[in-house]
């Protein structure tokens, strides 16, 4: 993956790789060295994407399972009292895994930075795979009483704290490996695999619903979609364990390895800026030196946690519990809404790529500001052209959203720290917003006295911190990661790159 390893099946180009390095690098650009850029493999880059991708589509699933059951799983563990206390247990459980988000964020994401990407998303893999099998086996609170929902609690938590190092490292791993110019449409597949994901779970719960009914599902039939997690997870470790670790990583490691004053070997004397630079990867450093961009991509997430939350977790249940639809009625409506944002996310990676991040995520913010009170009042005329057409008008926004955060997140930290940045500041937003934002919602309906245009209002005061927030980032499209060279799919954009006046990657 570095300057000459794509090249080495070809002799003549590594001869012409090397010429362009050592003849016109230092006189053109003395800060680039010989092996400063890398250059991608697209092969290997489209099977770090596709690991990352499923990884997060499998780890999703599992998570999305208890959104899609939620008044069932009440109705199983929290029998006592009427359908919105049971309802509102369930949910409050299900902000309970968010609780712990942080904590697997800070113990994961530090630990990522220092061992790596590859092995830390793999043991969130098993971590995520185990408490989802563990919660189908979990008997009913009619068979151990109390024991019952406090072991869902426990196994919500394992969840919690293993998606706490998924999502900061997925996207860690994928912009690490992706070219500078096409960081946008490559991490814009880690969305498509969250959708992936919901979409798996929502379908499955859907196909239940239907061929069990409701007794059976409430008897056996919800257990089957937890119980299918231990094998898909089996699948999510097998594909991350085959890649190797992300070249940014690769070349910061050597670079901490390699002290400046050593024997004076190549190795030794092209790294040995980066190491002067490194920052040490410790816990305290990430809230002492980077808590402007901490709070930057708290304020970020928790925007983004928040519409994305509303839309793909809690709106089915507003169309059962707030509407009167069915819950496969909902399920299906919501299917078809994550099909169609599936098959735009790539195109918005493009743009993003193109026109720069801060145009698509002002966008999708504003649309969200905008356009989320006319969008629930066609879903309440409950027709379902109206329900359909509300849909996709906060599906527009959010895709915006989607194909475009997983580039813009990991680009505001540098690579020493980046992976435990993220995954804390990310896990901070999304248990404090996003999490909450079913249990939130649904108790602000209730203490409102049944007001059916609570979650537009919330949706358009998260938007708006969202708006700013963007307002005061930095772009990033088509610039190095911060503390990583120049990463290109081409020899000639390296030379290009080492023979312009432009100055040095950003170490």
């Amino acid at each position: 993956m570095e300057a000459d390893t794509p090249t080495e099946r070809d002799p003549a180009a590594l001869r012409r790789h090397r010429h362009l390095f050592k003849v016109v690098a230092r006189r053109r650009n003395p800060r680039l060295r010989r092996t400063d850029i890398t250059v991608t493999d697209e092969k290997t880059v489209k099977r770090a994407v596709k690991a990352a991708s499923l990884g997060n589509a499998m780890e999703w699933f599992d998570f999305g399972i208890y959104s899609y059951l939620a008044v069932t799983i009440g109705k199983v563990f929290f029998p006592g009292g009427d359908s919105t206390t049971s309802l509102l247990s369930s949910f409050a459980t299900f902000a309970v895994a968010f609780l712990v988000r942080p904590l697997g964020g800070a113990f994961f994401g530090p630990l990522g930075d220092r061992l790596g990407r590859k092995k830390i998303l793999a043991l969130t893999m098993i971590m995520m795979a185990l408490g989802t099998l563990g919660i189908g086996l979990i008997p009913a609170y009619a068979t151990i009483g109390i024991w019952s929902p406090i072991l869902l609690i426990v196994l919500r938590m394992v969840q919690g704290f293993s998606t706490g190092g998924e999502y900061g490292g997925a996207a860690t791993f994928i912009a690490e490996y992706a070219p500078d110019k096409k960081r946008g449409f490559f991490g814009s597949f880690l969305e498509v695999g969250t959708l992936a994901g919901y979409t798996g779970a929502a379908g499955l719960v859907l196909v239940l619903n239907t061929w069990l009914g409701d007794a059976a599902m409430i008897d056996w039939g919800w257990r089957i979609p937890f119980l299918v997690a231990g094998p898909l997870g089996l699948v999510g470790l097998y594909l991350r364990l085959k890649l190797d670790e992300t070249p940014a990583f690769q070349k910061l490691e050597t670079a901490q390895t390699h002290a400046p004053e050593g024997s004076g070997t190549d190795t030794e004397a092209e790294f040995s800026h980066l190491s002067e630079n490194a920052p040490r990867k410790k816990l305290g450093e990430i809230f002492t030196r980077h808590w402007p961009t901490l709070l930057l991509c708290i304020a970020l997430a928790g925007a983004y946690g928040v519409v994305d939350y509303m839309l793909l977790s809690y709106m089915p249940t507003y169309l059962s519990d707030a509407l009167g639809y069915s819950e496969s009625h909902g399920l299906l409506l919501l299917l078809g809404t994550m099909v169609v944002l599936m098959l735009l996310i790539s195109s918005v990676g493009r743009l993003n790529d193109r026109y720069g991040r801060k145009p698509l995520l002002m966008t999708g913010m504003l649309g969200f500001l905008l356009l989320s009170a006319p969008a629930f009042l066609l879903v309440k005329q409950g027709s379902l052209v109206a329900v359909i057409a509300g849909m996709l008008i906060l599906g527009l926004s959010l895709v915006c959203l989607l194909g475009t955060m997983s580039a813009t997140l990991p680009a505001l930290f540098p690579t020493s720290v980046r992976y435990g940045s993220l995954s804390i500041g990310y896990n901070l937003a999304t248990s404090i917003f996003g999490g909450t934002t079913p249990l939130a919602i649904t108790a602000l309906i209730n203490a409102t006295g049944g007001n059916d245009m609570v979650p537009a209002y919330y949706t358009m005061g998260a938007a708006l911190i969202g708006v700013i927030a963007i307002a005061c980032m930095k772009e990033t499209a088509r610039q190095p990661l911060e503390g990583s060279p120049p990463s290109v799919a081409t020899v000639e954009e390296a030379a290009e790159i080492v023979t312009s006046r432009v100055p040095g990657p950003r170490f």
